[in-house]
């Protein structure tokens, strides 16, 4: 289960990962995007004043579900940038729902000191409905960096992606990833931006280096139960 904030983390994280176990390991993946993911970027905030955006929106996950090849998608409208004043329970709540539903084995999300506060709030809430209580059915619990998003944490902070779990991927999963992303109509960008399609592959490039391997997208490992 991979559980994300706003429509398109799902791609940004782990888009080429995905692609690569649905095909090669016939992973069974469900996607839990938390929040709708436009309304902040005016001084205009409400659903209703969004209508139009938000129905686009919805129908690009959809489509760019269809080039990752993941199975299932649930959506839920937590107000954007605002996950701060949600209460954590009501987000774990969700969360744990989702959890109960679908049984997995593995959660991927968000690093928990990422610059966006709705990154943050939803590694919270993961973290927390996934105690390791005698029943808990999750072992394994692996974090994502975000373009735009985790590389953009001050220099100064302590919480910075520093990957310890790296995944292999072909050229075909990246230009799957990235033929997602150009999907969402509000969220692609152009080069040099971390959300350009140039930029996807770079980073996938850069990871694979450090891997000895041509493409590459890295993880944290936050918890492993064997």
């Amino acid at each position: 289960m991979i559980v994300v904030a706003h429509p398109d983390d799902e791609l940004l994280g782990l888009g080429a990962t995905m692609n690569k176990l649905i095909l090669e390991n016939k992973v069974v993946t469900h996607v839990v995007i938390l929040g709708e993911g436009i309304t902040s970027r005016s001084e205009i905030s409400g659903h209703d004043k969004w209508e139009k955006e938000l129905e686009i929106h919805r129908k690009n996950i959809y489509a760019a579900q269809a080039c990752i090849g993941y199975h299932s998608v649930s959506i839920h409208q937590l107000a954007d940038n605002r996950f701060d004043s949600v209460n954590l329970l009501d987000i774990i709540k969700i969360v744990e729902k989702e959890k109960e539903q679908f049984r997995p084995d593995v959660i991927y999300t968000h690093h928990g000191g990422d610059l966006n506060i709705d990154h943050q709030r939803t590694f919270e809430a993961v973290v927390t409905c996934t105690r390791p209580m005698e029943n808990e059915k999750v072992k394994t619990i692996i974090t994502f960096e975000t373009p735009s998003g985790t590389e953009w944490r001050a220099s100064t902070d302590p919480r910075h992606f520093i990957p310890n779990l790296f995944f292999e991927v072909s050229e075909e999963n990246i230009n799957a990833k990235v033929r997602g992303m150009e999907n969402y109509e509000f969220e692609k960008r152009k080069y040099p931006h971390p959300r350009s399609p140039e930029a996807l592959k770079i980073q996938a490039q850069r990871w694979g280096i450090s891997i000895g391997r041509p493409f590459a997208e890295a993880f944290v490992l936050v918890r492993q139960i064997n």
